[in-house]
């Protein structure tokens, strides 16, 4: 029962012109009924009660339009309708937002309370139905329809039910200690039965929602019986707390005590609407019914919650199982998003987000033509493997939005705890679930694009190996059981789709790699990076530095220069940053309301940048013998390098220079062995291999170099430096090399022919085998070069070497060499 009613009406200051009563008689009744009901009232919201037909209650207002509302209706009939709002949290509630159901209400007094505020008395009168509203402001008029009330007979049955009424009601109120007594002499005074029921309703414990219930039920019976319902239920509350105190009013020992202070710490919380452990371990069991999980996940989750039930809340184990079971319950489990089929939507998407990267687009196709067909298909592990700043990972992001997923990103580099992947297991402390598990709750999604990024980053030492941890992962006929040490049950991952990226391979684990679908992302070409600077990173500049399309511009050819003469990449990151100063360039002088033509000319490009960095004519130099240019790859994309060799007098010995790594070290003994081999069908004396020593350097000595594809470069320096003819110009070569002269196919062409063709390369020599990767080059991009494709080394010199002769070198004795070495 509600005491703060009884004893605020009991506490009224009451004069000679106070117009109410509390109790109401069966008189009053009927002819409270039978006053006319108004078509049109002015409507006043209740946030956090309801008012019952008979009843008197205070009302603090503080909203504006309720303070005009009141003080216009007491200046006339002072009657108003009164309608609780639907919902409590809204502050200014519309028609709409008002329940359907109100009761109509005399303001009997105004007052004003000590603390500056405006309480009003009311009684209700007559319930009635909202019709239409008829104006909103100042405040909400409405026409109102009568509300018939079946009256039932009057039987034993009926009686019974309210003399039962009257009991649990007085039995309520001599059982709790906080409600005055004189509560229960007014529930006895009361002859109405209607009145009975309202009163007590009005006063009972219980929500605005089920009170706003109560008023709404057109026959009494029925709201009788919902009534003796509600007063069973807290009857049997107050008994079972006086229970609790009755059982503690006794002689206590320490453990008694405790309990003592955490049942009464339970009641408070009850009273005050907190969270008690077993309000907390019930909310985690209604939750779990709305999970999607399997029978076995289900039988574990509710294991756990029984296990939760039997521990002591104030043991540290508590916190960490309420911890668990929250996990199991924000996990997505078998909740996903549904996929989007448009392949041309998705085509769209991956052409407007990246330029380029032909073969990873219709890669992406292909699955969700697949998936789309299928329906369900185990969702491959691709690995976008290029160097740095060519989209690898945004490239996720396109494909999580043709898709229509969610996107997760996952940082590998630096990881070398496997516990990262896998999670700790629960009896450690501050034990946590995996990243994996981490990223698909923050997902929230079974079936989101999740990208692995930097793979070839993760270590390993001590705590273990997260590659080998990944190999579940990412392999899809193991993933669908994905074991965390943390969760403790078995994960299905087949349904999200992985993308992992690297720079390289050669750092992951071959088990990994074999796990994955590899796609090279290659370098772009110059034509490629100047579509990319129109398309995204001039548009994304300007928008970062706040400026509008027509205040700055870049011309192609502008572009194009920045490309060659300030980047050296595959990507387009450096190329962004220089785009970005260019457009500060700009944005300084606007700031500065200077004087500035919104197209940046080539000049502007040398006053923000500086001079240029990289220059071109430095490779196009082989006018001695002995030097000849070699393509390399790099983490950055692809990169040329000189390889020169010279002799010297000597006993035959071979030097190498220039942080040259083994593989390196060994095409060059392979090469030199070769060229002593057939050093008559090369047109070299054999006298010479022991009395000259040949030095071999390879420039930028503090750069690591290894690999086998500078085999052929090997050979030639060295053919060229005993021959003395020189090496054609803007010639350059990659491939590895055997004993027997054959020319094997090496990697990262792509790479290396970008990078001939910015160092103004115009002839290239490769590996018969390598044919097919030069036929995966758009045409546009490598119309200037010429190919020259070989099998053997003879074939190799015979296209590098010029025909003429350096003082008829070939002709001298081995004495004579002396002079033509020294005139090189």
């Amino acid at each position: 029962m509600n005491k703060d009613l009884f004893e605020f009406t009991q506490s009224l200051p009451i004069t000679e012109d106070t117009e109410f009563f509390p109790l109401m008689s069966q008189e009053d009744e009927e002819e409270m009924n039978n006053e006319q009901t108004p078509e049109i009232l002015s409507i006043l919201p209740l946030r956090n009660t309801v008012l019952f037909p008979g009843i008197v209650i205070p009302i603090t207002v503080g909203r504006d339009k309720s303070i005009k509302l009141i003080k216009d209706a007491y200046k006339g009939d002072r009657m108003i309708g009164v309608v609780s709002q639907s919902d409590v949290a809204i502050e200014d509630p519309t028609f709409d937002q008002l329940n359907t159901v109100g009761t109509m209400a005399l303001i009997i007094k105004m007052l004003q309370m000590p603390d500056g505020s405006t309480t009003v008395i009311i009684q209700g009168k007559k319930r009635f139905r909202l019709s239409e509203e008829v104006q909103s402001e100042p405040y909400i008029k409405a026409t109102i329809n009568q509300f018939e009330e079946i009256r039932p007979k009057v039987d034993k049955e009926y009686k019974a039910m309210v003399s039962s009424i009257k009991e649990m009601a007085m039995q309520i109120i001599q059982l709790s200690p906080n409600i005055p007594s004189e509560a229960g002499i007014a529930i006895k005074n009361i002859e109405s039965t209607s009145f009975l029921i309202n009163f007590i309703s009005s006063n009972m414990n219980a929500e605005v929602a089920v009170k706003q219930t109560l008023l709404e039920v057109v026959n009494l019976r029925e709201r009788a019986n919902m009534v003796l319902e509600h007063l069973t239920t807290e009857l049997q509350m107050v008994e079972l707390k006086n229970q609790i105190q009755n059982k503690v009013r006794v002689d206590l020992d320490k453990q008694q005590r405790d309990y003592f202070l955490s049942q009464q710490l339970k009641t408070i919380q009850e009273e005050l609407g907190g969270n008690t452990p077993d309000l907390e371990l019930e909310s985690l069991r209604s939750r779990a019914k709305t999970k999607k999980w399997s029978k076995e996940v289900a039988e574990h989750f509710f294991k756990e919650t029984d296990k939760l039930a039997r521990m002591n809340p104030a043991a540290a184990d508590y916190s960490v199982q309420i911890g668990y079971l929250e996990l199991l319950l924000e996990l997505p489990w078998n909740e996903f998003t549904k996929d989007n089929f448009d392949l041309k939507r998705a085509q769209r998407i991956l052409d407007k987000d990246h330029y380029g990267l032909d073969k990873v687009k219709r890669r992406i196709i292909e699955y969700l033509a697949v998936l789309k067909l299928k329906n369900d298909m185990k969702a491959p592990i691709l690995c976008l493997v290029g160097p740095p700043g060519v989209g690898k990972t945004s490239l996720g992001k396109s494909i999580a939005k043709a898709l229509g997923r969610k996107y997760v990103r996952m940082a590998l580099g630096g990881i070398r705890d496997e516990a990262e992947i896998r999670g700790h297991r629960k009896t450690y402390i501050g034990a946590m679930p995996g990243r994996i598990i981490q990223s698909l709750k923050k997902a929230a999604t079974s079936n989101p694009v999740f990208v692995l990024d930097e793979i070839d980053k993760v270590g390993n030492d001590f705590r273990g190996d997260p590659s080998s941890a990944l190999l579940e992962v990412l392999d899809p006929e193991q993933n669908n059981a994905f074991y965390d040490h943390y969760v403790e049950m078995d994960y299905d991952l087949s349904n999200v789709m992985f993308i992992a990226t690297a720079n390289s391979l050669s750092n992951v684990q071959p088990a990994l790699l074999d796990r994955m679908e590899i796609i090279e992302v290659n370098g772009y070409t110059i034509e490629e990076k100047t579509e990319i600077a129109k398309q995204h990173l001039i548009p994304k500049q300007r928008e970062q530095h706040g400026l509008k399309s027509k205040e700055v511009t870049i011309k192609p050819s502008v572009i194009e220069k920045v490309i060659e003469d300030y980047t050296r990449e595959s990507g387009v990151r450096s190329l962004e940053k220089r785009i970005g100063s260019l457009v500060r360039g700009i944005a300084t002088k606007i700031a500065m309301e200077e004087e500035h033509v919104p197209a940046i000319s080539k000049d502007d490009v040398e006053k923000i940048l500086g001079p240029a960095i990289f220059d071109k004519d430095l490779y196009e130099n082989n006018e001695v013998a002995g030097v000849v240019t070699g393509l390399a790859w790099t983490q950055v994309g692809g990169d040329i390098l000189f390889i020169e060799a010279s002799l010297s007098p000597g006993k035959g010995k071979l030097s190498l220079t220039g942080n040259l790594g083994d593989v390196m070290k060994e095409s060059a003994a392979i090469a030199m062995a070769y060229i002593k081999a057939h050093a008559s069908e090369l047109g070299i004396d054999y006298r010479l291999f022991d009395q000259w020593d040949i030095h071999v350097h390879v420039p930028a000595g503090a750069t690591p170099k290894d690999g086998p594809s500078a085999g052929i470069t090997m050979l030639t320096a060295l053919t060229s430096a005993f021959t003395q003819r020189k090496v054609k110009s803007h010639l350059a070569m990659t491939g590895e090399i055997t004993l027997r002269g054959k020319v094997l196919p090496v990697g990262g062409i792509k790479e290396k022919i970008l990078a001939a063709k910015r160092a103004n390369i115009k002839d290239v020599i490769l590996s018969k085998s390598n044919q097919k990767d030069i036929l995966e080059i758009k045409e546009d991009y490598i119309k200037d070069l010429r190919f020259h494709y070989v099998s053997d080394m003879k074939e190799v010199v015979a296209l590098a070497l010029t025909k003429d002769k350096v003082k008829n070198a070939l002709d001298l004795t081995v004495k004579e060499i002396p002079a033509a070495v020294s005139a090189y």
